[in-house]
């Protein structure tokens, strides 16, 4: 029961690094309590799997050490990917902002890694339990197998349903390697009662600019009864931190539609221009937000500005995020400082390893963090073929 390498996790990053080794000649093995591998990227991309963006580059990725992905990324890039799945015949297409989807189905991304790990002669063991993992004169021995080397490929809890848990912190800090605290990320943010003007229109969204900090994100915001949602929040709520604020421009022209308004049509009221531009339920709760009620060709220039500056970043302070069950993924994890960046080893227990969502590096929506799972996968697989002398 001896092998090369160990890797725990049959997800993304893991099936990546377990084909490049064994492809490369590594005898490996792959452990997962699931009971089928890949689920998140089956459920991904409403079941087509987002399997990467054609505009993949270090600035798509939060870390605390924002270089920590730039060698990775360089060296198995999106186009390698690509590349792999035109090999395998896999339709597939490209939507907005650069993502790349399945013209059929996720399980045809899970289909060809596991036919990728064939070729290796990866064995995989689905519905094990980890249990404890020894270490002594440079090996691990996991579930009864022995390896020199050991792979962290266990994700983050993110989507708990789907059996997600914390287990790659459990196992680092066993080894000693610092853990950036874990929080949800690509999630949905949460509103109070001072907002319950936008909690009342739930189903409603339309194109926003939303900005925390320095950082923006142009797409569309939902409104739900519990808060924000949709493509443009689940972006900003990476970098959303509790207690701070989140804005969004949901009329980058206010100041020249408002004072149109009030030129051509003066006795208009502000709700009424404002569906024309807007969703109409949104455009009566922005309307009382702003309280203007009188028409237009009555209201100060004075009033027009306050208008303006709440229609172009009207603010929110959102009480916190829906949690890791509607995370799309965990931002935080394994700290890069322990791991380098070329092989994803540890500087400090040689043959140990971490990748994926269980690093501290973080994508954007749209595919971002499949390709770090597959640039990830693929610089640990190296790796390990590397330190056996496999081709």
């Amino acid at each position: 029961m001896d092998y090369d390498a160990i890797i725990l996790g049959a997800g993304g990053a893991g099936l990546m690094a377990a084909a490049t080794a064994g492809q490369a000649g590594a005898r490996v093995l792959v452990i997962d309590h699931a009971d089928r591998p890949g689920k998140k990227i089956l459920i991904s991309g409403g079941g087509r799997c987002n399997f990467t963006n054609t505009g993949a580059g270090p600035a798509n990725f939060l870390s605390g050490n924002p270089h920590f992905c730039k060698s990775a990324l360089s060296r198995y890039s999106q186009w390698d990917f690509l590349a792999l799945v035109e090999r395998h015949g896999i339709a597939w297409h490209e939507k907005t902002l650069g993502q790349l989807f399945c013209d059929g189905s996720a399980r045809q991304i899970v289909a060809m890694l596991l036919e990728e790990c064939r070729k290796g002669g990866v064995e995989i063991w689905l519905g094990t339990r980890i249990g404890e993992i020894e270490h002594a004169d440079g090996r691990f021995r996991v579930a009864g197998c022995v390896a020199r080397q050991l792979v962290i490929a266990t994700g983050g809890p993110s989507i708990p349903k789907m059996g997600a848990t914390g287990i790659a912190y459990d196992i680092a800090r066993r080894f000693g390697l610092e853990v950036v605290p874990p929080r949800p990320a690509l999630v949905p943010l949460t509103l109070g009662q001072e907002d319950a003007l936008f909690t009342s229109i739930p189903g409603v969204s339309c194109p926003v600019v939303a900005r925390v900090g320095d950082v923006a994100f142009e797409e569309a915001a939902l409104f739900t009864h519990r808060g924000l949602s949709g493509p443009a929040i689940l972006q900003a709520s990476s970098y959303w931190r509790p207690g701070g604020t989140v804005s969004l421009s949901v009329l980058p022209d206010a100041a020249g539609t408002l004072r149109a308004a009030r030129r051509h049509m003066p006795r208009s009221h502000l709700k009424a221009v404002l569906a024309q531009h807007l969703p109409t339920r949104l455009a009566e709760v922005l309307a009382l937000r702003i309280g203007l009620t009188r028409e237009l060709g009555n209201v100060t220039d004075a009033d027009l500005d306050a208008a303006t500056a709440t229609l172009t970043r009207l603010t929110f302070r959102p009480t916190g995020t829906e949690g890791y069950a509607k995370a799309e993924v965990t931002a935080g994890g394994i700290s890069t400082a322990a791991l380098s960046s070329k092989t994803m080893e540890a500087r400090d227990v040689p043959g140990l390893y971490a990748i994926g969502e269980a690093v501290d590096v973080t994508g954007w929506l749209g595919g971002y963090n499949f390709q770090w799972a597959w640039s990830s996968g693929v610089a640990a697989g190296l790796a390990i073929a590397a330190r056996h002398g496999c081709p």
